[in-house]
């Protein structure tokens, strides 16, 4: 499975975006920080125990008195106490942790002062006992530069670890994470609140013209947005009321002069010829009534109202067996989508229909998954092959190449249930049953 850390929507790129950023520059900043607090560590102690040791060669030269300690044992100056000399190097605690950095940094500062120094040591000693309550600040460290055949010894504090600095950055950090993330998400839930109004209406279906025009809002340019989409929509909507016209005065001067024909075959006294005549006549009537409900799937002026599936399939099927048709139910769950009843009924009779032409019964059934309620339509023909499920469903194609009525219809009773489950938000699938056989499903969303 690959893992996909960049989110997908506007808010968590815009929040993710940020959330990094901050974090590379916090890093950036702590790594600056913390170099800056080691020089002036090494600033502090280094350059007091250069100072110390500077001094105590400058009393040694001028020749200020000194205490010795005994044979073997180091001088003492007198008044610095912390800065002894010695021939030899200065004993160590057990725990004593060189520091190679400091080590480094007074071997420099010699350097720049023009006292050369052979061998410089620097250690980190155990921290002293609690004096009272408390604790010294700091660490206690050792310098030892051997100058002149002697080694200057100093003692020096530099400030702790960088525990504080640490924890003050870790604050920093969630402050500026709450300063900014905060105003950010606002800013972006703000733009894409519209947003996602704009997409639920753009999935909408244009041909139930029943929807409001989106309110404006969000930033400049999402209100733009919704403008050209409210315009665009109010286009469409005027197209399609226009072509309801059309086929409306379409419909009803076509249905008269074939009425007004079949009328006048009726005088015909040829038998054959006149049935032949009327039979022509029948099917122009019924393929211009297909071809109208197929133009004005989804549209129409009916409501959606939360329909029982139960009886809905039950009033069908018990009018097909009234007709002695062989259709029956199978397990029907109790379900009530919202839908347009009377659209919803045409479709099933056209998979009904299908499923007895070619399949010679019909089972209805419904189940629940995926949030949908699935009613399907089975058949125990021989199914379909790929490129026919690909196909049928398109207008006037068909499976039974004849072109005949009685045979095959006009190829768009699958076209008209497709359009009708699409319009009331969902989705017609063709499928092969296993075992033989073809299942229809219309799958319906069902109201949270």
């Amino acid at each position: 499975m690959k893992l996909r850390l960049w989110p997908r929507s506007l808010i968590g790129q815009l929040v993710f975006s940020v959330a990094v950023i901050l974090f590379v520059a916090q890093a950036i900043n702590f790594a600056l920080l913390a170099r800056g607090q080691k020089q002036q560590t090494l600033a502090h102690g280094g350059g007091m125990a250069v100072a110390r040791i500077i001094d105590a060669m400058d009393r040694q030269e001028r020749g200020l008195p000194e205490i010795s300690g005994g044979r073997g044992q180091p001088h003492r100056l007198r008044r610095e106490p912390k800065v002894w000399i010695d021939p030899m190097p200065p004993p160590l605690p057990k725990r004593a942790i060189p520091l190679a950095d400091l080590a480094a940094y007074v071997d420099n500062l010699l350097t720049e002062a023009n006292i050369p120094a052979q061998d410089v040591q620097a250690w980190v000693l155990p921290q002293p006992p609690r004096i009272g309550r408390t604790r010294l600040p700091g660490r206690t460290v050792l310098v030892a530069a051997k100058i002149d055949g002697n080694y200057y010894g100093v003692r020096s504090r530099v400030p702790s670890s960088g525990n504080r600095l640490q924890g003050f950055l870790v604050w920093q950090t969630l402050s500026l994470y709450l300063l900014l993330l905060v105003p950010i998400m606002l800013i972006a839930y703000r733009a894409a609140r519209p947003l996602r109004d704009l997409t639920r209406a753009a999935r909408a279906n244009p041909a139930l013209r029943n929807a409001e025009p989106l309110e404006e809002e969000g930033p400049s340019d999402v209100r733009d947005l919704i403008a050209a989409f409210n315009a665009y929509r109010t286009r469409i909507a005027t197209m399609l009321s226009d072509k309801d016209r059309m086929l409306g005065a379409v419909g009803h001067d076509l249905r008269t002069p074939l009425a007004s024909l079949r009328v006048r075959v009726e005088g015909v006294a040829d038998e054959v010829l006149r049935d032949k005549m009327i039979a022509s006549i029948d099917e122009m009537t019924a393929m211009l009534s297909d071809i109208l409900a197929l133009a004005r799937s989804g549209a129409g002026t009916e409501a959606q109202e939360c329909v029982p599936l139960r009886e809905l399939i039950g009033e069908l099927v018990a009018d097909y067996r009234e007709r002695g048709k062989d259709v029956a139910t199978g397990e029907i769950a109790d379900v009530s989508p919202l839908v347009r009843p009377m659209l919803l009924k045409r479709a099933l009779r056209n998979l009904i229909d299908n499923a007895v032409a070619y399949g010679r019964r019909a089972r209805l059934s419904v189940a629940v998954q995926g949030g949908a309620a699935r009613i399907i339509v089975s058949d125990d023909g021989p199914g379909l092959t790929d490129e026919q499920i690909r196909t049928l469903v398109e207008p006037f194609a068909r499976g039974e190449q004849s072109r005949n009525r009685a045979t095959g219809g006009a190829g768009l009773g699958l076209s008209i249930a497709r359009d009708i489950a699409e319009g009331e938000g969902g989705a017609l699938t063709l499928a092969n049953r296993d075992g033989g056989g073809l299942d229809a499903v219309i799958a319906l969303p069902l109201a949270n």
